[in-house]
C-alpha cells in the first residue's frame, strides 16, 4: 500500500465492515493484474546500502523520479516517501529498509504489466545511474547486518519498528531485509474468492519454492534457500501465515473480517498525525477502547482500510487477493509472478483443475509443505512425492489458463511466453538460490560481492 487513507465515515457495526471487503466484486470483464516488486539500492562504488538523506541518497532518487514523471510526492512527517501517479493508477513507495517499490497499475494483460515494469526500470535507471545507485533483485539482503541497514522516515514503520520484537523472533529482519514480487488479482463474487483464496493459499508454499532467491545472510550461506520464506514463519503469527479457517467450505467475507478484527492495531492517524495502538485490536477499538486515548477515537472507514493493509497472512483479503509467497528477483521473475497466478485464476478451465488438483491438501499437510520450503526448496516432499513434480502439474495448469486468455502482442505472441522461466527452473530442478549457490562455493570464491553485478537491475 503506498499511502495510508484517510476516510472519515464512521463505522456503525460490522456489517459495513463485511460490505467494504463484498465491494471488491467485479464481473470478469474488469479483472484487472496489478503487479508490485520491491528491490535493494545500493551504491555501485562499494556495494554499500542507500541512506535516506544526502545528495545521492533514496530522497533525491525520489525527488528525480517526481520531476521525471510529474506524479504527486505522498509526505510523512515532512519528508517525502513515495509517489503516486495523479489518477490513482500506480504508486512508488519506500519498504522500510529502503526498498524501492513499484506497486503498478491495475491492467488487463501480462503484456501490458510486463510493459510497465520495463518502463519502470528504465525510468529508475535515469535517474539513478548518475547518483551512483543500482538496485539488486534478491528476495533478502545478502551482505548488510541489520544495523548497516538505513531506515526510512516513515510514522508507520516507527511503530512497527518498536512492537515487532514484541511479537516474534525475525520481524525486523521482514522489514528490513526482504523484498518481494506481489500481484493482486480480483474476484467476481465471494463464492469466487473463496475459491481462488483456498486455492492460491494450497500453492502459496509453491510459489515460495519456485521463487526462492535469498539463500545469504550478512556475506554468508544462511542454509537456506528462501530466507524470506522462513522469516515469514516467525514474524508475527497474530497476522500472519496460513490461514486455517480460510480452508473452510464454507468461508466467505465475514469470517475474514472476524479474524482481523481480533489482530492488534498499529496505528491511528488523526490530524496528519500517528498514534501508536498495538494494545487494541481492532474488535476493542470499536467496542470504544481508544475513545479516551487519541483524538476522534472512534472507528472510521479509513481506519479499517489501514487496519486491513496491516495484515500479512500468505494471501491477503482486501476488495482483492494478494499473493504474497514470493522472493523477489531478477527482471523476468517481475512478470514469471503475476503469469503463474492469473494463469491459474482467471480462467475457468485453469481454476477448476488447479482446485481439482488441491481439494484434499489438508491445512496441516499444507503448513508442513510451508515449513519445510524453505530450506528444501523443490526438493520438498509432499504427499508422497517431490515438490518439484508437483510444480510441473501446477504449471501445466497456469500454461492453459494463458493460452485460453489469448491475450496476445503485436507480434501474435500470447501471454504463455511468460510462464517460460518458471518452467525452466522446473526443467533444471534447481532454484535461483541453489545457482548462486553453486556460484559462490566456484567461480565466485566464497564471495556475495558478485551478486551485485549479476542480479542488479
Amino acid at each position: 500500500m503506498a499511502r495510508d487513507t484517510t476516510d472519515f465515515r464512521p463505522i456503525e457495526g460490522k456489517d459495513e465492515l463485511v460490505a467494504y471487503l463484498a465491494a471488491g466484486n467485479k464481473p470478469k470483464d474488469q479483472w484487472r493484474i496489478g503487479t508490485e516488486h520491491e528491490k535493494f539500492p545500493f551504491y555501485v562504488a562499494d556495494n554499500s546500502p542507500v541512506p535516506y538523506e544526502g545528495d545521492r541518497g533514496i530522497k533525491a532518487l525520489l525527488e528525480g523520479m517526481q520531476d521525471m514523471l510529474g506524479w504527486e510526492p505522498i509526505i510523512d512527517a515532512g519528508n517525502i516517501i513515495g509517489l503516486v501517479e495523479p489518477t490513482g493508477h500506480g504508486a512508488i513507495s519506500l519498504e522500510p529498509g529502503g526498498q524501492f517499490e513499484l506497486s503498478g497499475a491495475p491492467v488487463e494483460t501480462l503484456h501490458q504489466t510486463c510493459r510497465e515494469g520495463n518502463a519502470h526500470l528504465a525510468q529508475l535507471r535515469e535517474i539513478a545511474e548518475p547518483l551512483g545507485i543500482r538496485f539488486l533483485g534478491l528476495g533478502g539482503s545478502p551482505k548488510w547486518s541489520l544495523a548497516q541497514t538505513p531506515r526510512m522516515p516513515k510514522s508507520r514503520y516507527d511503530i512497527m519498528t518498536a512492537y515487532m520484537p514484541k511479537v516474534g523472533s525475525q520481524g525486523l529482519d521482514m522489514m528490513y531485509r526482504t523484498s518481494t514480487i506481489q500481484v493482486n488479482l480480483d474476484f467476481d463474487s465471494e463464492a469466487d474468492m473463496r475459491r481462488k483464496m483456498q486455492v492460491s493459499l494450497k500453492l502459496q508454499p509453491l510459489a515460495t519454492a519456485l521463487f526462492a532467491n535469498s539463500p545469504f545472510t550478512e556475506g554468508k550461506p544462511n542454509g537456506l534457500q528462501s530466507w524470506r520464506g522462513d522469516i515469514w514463519r516467525d514474524t508475527d503469527n497474530q497476522r500472519s501465515g496460513l490461514l486455517e479457517f480460510c480452508f473452510s467450505p464454507e468461508f466467505g467475507f465475514a469470517d475474514y473480517v472476524d479474524w482481523a478484527l481480533d489482530v492488534p492495531m498499529y496505528f491511528l492517524i488523526r490530524e496528519d498525525r500517528y498514534f501508536d495502538v498495538t494494545h487494541v485490536t481492532f474488535r476493542q477499538f470499536m467496542n470504544g477502547a481508544l475513545r479516551n486515548e487519541v483524538p476522534d477515537g472512534l472507528p472510521t472507514m479509513g481506519d479499517w482500510a489501514n487496519h486491513l493493509s496491516t495484515l500479512f497472512p500468505d494471501v491477503r483479503l482486501k476488495r482483492f487477493l494478494e499473493m504474497r509467497g514470493a522472493d523477489g528477483g531478477p527482471w523476468r521473475r517481475i512478470c514469471a509472478l503475476p503469469a503463474l497466478w492469473v494463469g491459474l485464476l482467471y480462467d475457468d478451465a485453469a481454476l477448476e483443475a488447479a482446485e481439482a488438483l488441491t481439494r484434499d491438501w489438508t491445512f496441516a499437510e499444507v503448513s508442513a509443505m510451508r515449513d519445510a520450503v524453505p530450506a528444501q526448496g523443490l526438493a520438498t516432499e509432499f504427499l508422497s512425492h517431490s515438490l518439484r513434480e508437483t510444480a510441473r502439474e501446477v504449471l501445466a495448469i497456469s500454461r492453459i489458463g494463458l493460452a485460453n486468455r489469448a491475450n496476445k502482442n503485436s507480434e501474435g505472441v500470447d501471454e504463455t511466453t511468460f510462464i517460460a522461466p518458471l518452467e525452466e527452473v522446473v526443467a533444471r530442478g534447481t532454484t535461483s538460490a541453489q545457482e548462486m549457490l553453486s556460484a559462490y562455493n566456484s567461480r565466485w570464491n566464497q564471495s556475495v560481492e558478485p551478486v551485485f553485478t549479476e542480479y542488479a537491475y
